[in-house]
């Protein structure tokens, strides 16, 4: 019954937690934005947790292209794409684009 737990987190939850093992975000921002589309035609029935903005800054990302990093977002997530996750708005920046470098 432990594996049903992670079941039961939040698509949001999940997210957070795909991208910041992987790509070791010292900054993740997730916001769920599924309101502004209730009745769009894509949106089936009171779906929930369809539609996000998320803004990363990530090591990871360093000499990547921004098509590159949207990719790596996008690979991530492909499992909650496949299950209710329709779209997301991405903002994903290294560490010395968002001003957090200590260089």
């Amino acid at each position: 019954m432990a594996s049903r737990s992670t079941n039961i987190l939040s698509r949001a939850s999940r997210i957070r937690q795909k991208l910041q093992s992987a790509l070791e975000a010292s900054s993740l921002e997730i916001e769920d934005v599924s309101y502004q589309h209730a009745g769009h035609a894509a949106v089936k029935g009171d779906a929930n947790e369809t539609h996000f903005n998320i803004k990363l800054v990530s090591p990871k990302f360093d000499g990547q292209s921004l098509v590159k990093r949207h990719r790596m977002v996008y690979d991530l997530l492909a499992d909650e794409l496949k299950t209710g996750l329709h779209a997301i708005s991405i903002v994903a920046k290294t560490p010395q684009e968002s001003g957090m470098s200590k260089s």
